[in-house]
């Protein structure tokens, strides 16, 4: 990546915290996700009271809900929404080439750059829209990741390229828009047990990978941060978020994302089959694979899986949401203000042996997370006026889905950058003891998400 305000000092031997004062707001791709996170909900709500809500459903067109069969239906769909595809590439370009041009990037290498991860990200949502995805766990941002990780140490892209390749920028946008489409109310619903239950795993898990990694594997403690992290709460969120907090290398970063998502690949078929053999009622394999998976796109093709063998997918779904995209993608915010305040107040003050600047909290804190929240906010105080019919009828297709839709888009954008700029010869030198160290707290993670989910609160989700 090209940008001078990125998070990581690629030039020197530790990241280096930037401290740009008030051009933090136009400079930081963090401030960037909140301002274009928040426009995109308020464009959404703005146009659905003036009566417009079909312009944002336009522009979150994509051919992922297509369930086609032959390429001549695939086919039909393009000719019959080319203009609106091509409005949608502009859109894009004006909102993330503009942010990207303030922040010191080359439009002139941004532009085609973009232009070739939205291609990508048009095949992806089209694999996704197959009649026969669901079958074989086709979800578009998975398979967007194996994809661009393919392409990435396959062929060799021009470097020039990775101006577009922001997997920062696409990824805190998408965070702030799943706060937009993530009303606070939702977090009551959870109860006191999905709340407790997400509290202990994610305490639990990241503790013992943390304290694997650094006590008997001797890895840097920044790396172990960003690995448990990872693996307790919702990998690729969690990595990006911990990984701003304590400053790491760009390679701690990719590593954690590499093996999150390679153990969410293997669990979208253990955790299902294991359901399976073991009769699980589909509230409470839903929310242990809520417990155990470690990325929401795999974690709903896993509880999508289990719910079809099982004949009652929306139990396993709610269960699943309850458990993984609310009770533990909240510790995303919790764990960046823990491992920011340890990394400068303990960890660079014993580096250092100078007096630590309790600010630097604040300007290790990833912002996109209060995007994360105002956006909830904002979208639970639109939504508490209407009635539940007209939620369901009016808000929720006219506002949520095609917020739902855009921030699909981004997080595609961001796992295609994620593979694109990947190249594994690059990893060699962080070695196995972070595969060891994360393998450790997967065991520990799938086997307490058991006996939580089965045992200790079974009740509870068989009555989901």
């Amino acid at each position: 990546m090209t940008d001078p305000a990125q998070s990581w000092d690629e030039s020197s031997e530790e990241a280096r915290p930037k401290h740009l004062g008030w051009k933090e707001f136009y400079r930081k791709e963090d401030w960037w996700a909140v301002w274009l996170g928040i426009a995109l909900m308020v464009l959404a709500i703005g146009l659905f009271e003036a009566g417009g809500s079909n312009i944002v459903k336009a522009l979150a067109i994509n051919p992922g809900g297509l369930k086609w069969s032959s390429f001549g239906q695939l086919a039909d769909h393009f000719s019959q929404n080319a203009l609106l595809y091509f409005y949608q590439l502009v859109f894009w370009l004006v909102l993330f080439g503009g942010g990207a041009a303030i922040m010191g990037a080359s439009l002139k290498e941004f532009i085609p750059g973009f232009i070739f991860l939205y291609v990508l990200a048009v095949i992806m949502f089209a694999i996704a829209g197959w009649a026969n995805a669901a079958a074989f766990n086709l979800e578009a941002p998975l398979v967007a990741l194996i994809l661009g990780l393919v392409i990435a140490n396959v062929a060799r892209l021009p470097k020039w390229m990775d101006s577009a390749f922001r997997v920062e920028y696409f990824i805190k946008t998408g965070i702030v828009l799943l706060g937009a489409t993530f009303p606070i109310t939702l977090v009551l619903t959870a109860g006191p047990v999905a709340i407790a239950q997400a509290t202990v795993i994610s305490i639990i898990t990241c503790l013992v990978i943390f304290f694997v990694g650094t006590r008997i594997f001797d890895i840097d403690k920044r790396l172990a941060a960003v690995l448990g992290a990872g693996g307790a709460v919702c990998g690729v969120s969690a990595s990006m978020a911990i990984a701003a907090s304590v400053n790491a290398k760009k390679e701690h970063l990719y590593t954690s994302v590499t093996l999150v998502v390679g153990w969410a690949l293997v669990m979208i078929v253990v955790l299902p089959f294991l359901s399976r053999a073991m009769a699980l009622h589909p509230g409470v394999a839903g929310a242990w694979i809520g417990t155990s998976e470690f990325a929401d796109a795999a974690g709903f093709a896993a509880a999508s899986t289990y719910g079809k063998m099982a004949g009652n997918e929306d139990a396993v779904i709610k269960s699943f949401t309850l458990m993984k995209v609310i009770g533990r993608d909240l510790w995303i915010g919790i764990w960046s203000i823990v491992f920011a305040t340890i990394a400068t107040l303990v960890w660079e003050k014993g580096e250092s042996g100078s007096r630590p600047d309790a600010r630097e909290i604040w300007w290790r804190f990833p912002k996109f997370v209060i995007g994360f929240l105002v956006a909830s906010a904002l979208m639970t105080a639109f939504t508490g006026s209407f009635s539940a019919a007209d939620f369901s009828g009016r808000v929720r297709p006219n506002v949520l889905a095609p917020l739902v839709s855009l921030r699909t888009w981004t997080f595609i954008f961001c796992f295609l950058s994620i593979g694109l700029t990947t190249r594994f010869r690059d990893l060699h030198a962080v070695g196995w003891k972070p595969f060891w160290a994360f393998s450790i707290g997967v065991a520990v993670n799938v086997v307490l998400g058991f006996i939580l989910s089965v045992i200790v609160f079974g009740s509870y989700w068989a009555s989901i």
